[in-house]
């Protein structure tokens, strides 16, 4: 049984890895926009305020 859960068909496999992939790459590229999106939300407005 253990032996039929550690396959990993090969079309299976192989868009699993594409999408692991395809999310470390976008992560990668977009990691000052998504950073600065993810201060925005916990920031306060008056901590805004204040830094302008």
């Amino acid at each position: 049984m253990i032996h039929t859960l550690l396959y990993i068909d090969p079309g299976a496999g192989t868009l699993f890895y594409q999408a692991i992939l395809s999310g470390v790459l976008t992560v990668s590229v977009f990691y000052k926009t998504i950073t600065t999106y993810i201060k925005s939300k916990f920031t306060s407005r008056d901590q805004e305020e204040k830094d302008k």
